[in-house]
């Protein structure tokens, strides 16, 4: 089957255009005008998620930040349900495409939903401009648990079908827990347990066998919990993630980092219809990476500024053509069906 075009295919050969358009039209002195005219009013965001999680610290982190540059402030509204579905529904289905409306959006799991269900709505009609942060999944049990090692994890999992808690099923970590098992043998069934603080509480009662989830997460936890593998190139928490090892060192796999990056979208009919205000919007959200207020912003909030790094519209578009194979590879057992 082939990749469906991702959310940023087909906007970023248009957004690149409107950008280099937006240039060339900078050194006009009406077009100028209007950049500087904009914004005039507050910019609305839609979160698929609920609100007070993790997608909640680190959007109020960063539009603390960003609303410098822009001159105005931001209007979060959360959209709750179907694993983030509901929110994009909302986006594309109720709000405008004229650049005052965002939404901030974890890609991973987010866009998996897409590999597993198509939405109502045409995935190349957003694109993902700005990149937050890139936090890989890992396994993790609860601090009395008997698994004390990934091996030990492994050597069960080939003696008994191991439940695994997970916050979505269409979940980059998910997808790591699946290679592994693809990989040793081991036999994992995973229970989506609907958000990080259930998927944490499933590992830490003993209820799940052990869980996966975004690593930031688990870190966040301290010593209620233990970290047993990183699905990335390497543990750059370290400690704070007991020193786990990432699957491909221990395991000798090529498997990409299974990543969670959260992300500003648009319509693409903003980006074509105002590329002038996109122009601003693409480049102060660059100048917030650069900003000395902002680590400390990230920190307080109990982010891992490890994890921050800045991604545009190409980066979002590599990211997703990677999530859209390997969710593909493993669609089977993302919706359930294996």
């Amino acid at each position: 089957m082939a990749i469906p075009g991702t959310p940023t295919r087909r906007a970023f050969l248009k957004g690149s255009a409107a950008a280099a358009g937006a240039a060339g039209l900078a050194s006009h002195p009406l077009a100028f005008a209007l950049a500087e005219a904009f914004p005039s009013r507050n910019v609305n965001v839609v979160v698929p998620t609920r609100e007070g999680g993790g997608a909640d610290r680190n959007l109020r982190a960063f539009t603390g930040v960003w609303k410098k540059y822009l001159k105005t402030n931001f209007e979060p509204g959360f959209y709750p349900g179907a694993s983030g579905r509901v929110g994009y529904e909302v986006y594309m289905g109720k709000r405008k495409a004229d650049c005052y409306n965002l939404i901030f959006g974890n890609m991973g799991p987010e866009l998996l939903n897409w590999v597993v269900q198509k939405p109502t709505f045409d995935i190349n009609d957003y694109v993902y401009f700005g990149r937050v942060d890139t936090d890989p999944g890992c396994v993790f049990v609860g601090a009395k648990s008997p698994f004390k090692s990934i091996d030990d994890i492994v050597a069960e999992g080939k003696k008994r079908k191991l439940n695994v808690g997970t916050s979505r099923l269409a979940h980059p970590a998910s997808i790591g827990i699946l290679a592994l098992g693809e990989h040793t043998g081991a036999q994992f069934n995973l229970i989506p347990l609907s958000g990080g603080k259930n998927t944490v509480a499933g590992a830490v009662t003993g209820e799940m066998d052990f869980s996966v989830l975004t690593s930031g997460t688990v870190a966040a936890r301290g010593d209620a919990v233990r970290t047993l593998l990183v699905f990335n190139d390497k543990n750059l928490l370290g400690e704070r993630l007991d020193n786990a090892p990432t699957m491909n060192d221990h395991f000798g796999t090529s498997l990409p980092p299974m990543l969670s990056s959260r992300a500003f979208a648009i319509h693409t009919a903003a980006i074509e219809k105002y590329p002038d205000r996109f122009k601003v919007l693409a480049d102060t959200f660059k100048q917030v990476f650069t900003d000395p207020e902002y680590k400390p912003v990230v920190v307080k909030a109990k982010g891992n500024w490890e994890y921050i790094n800045y991604g545009g519209i190409e980066e979002c578009k590599a990211y997703a053509k990677d999530i859209f194979e390997i969710g593909e590879r493993f669609k089977p057992y993302l919706t359930g069906k294996s």
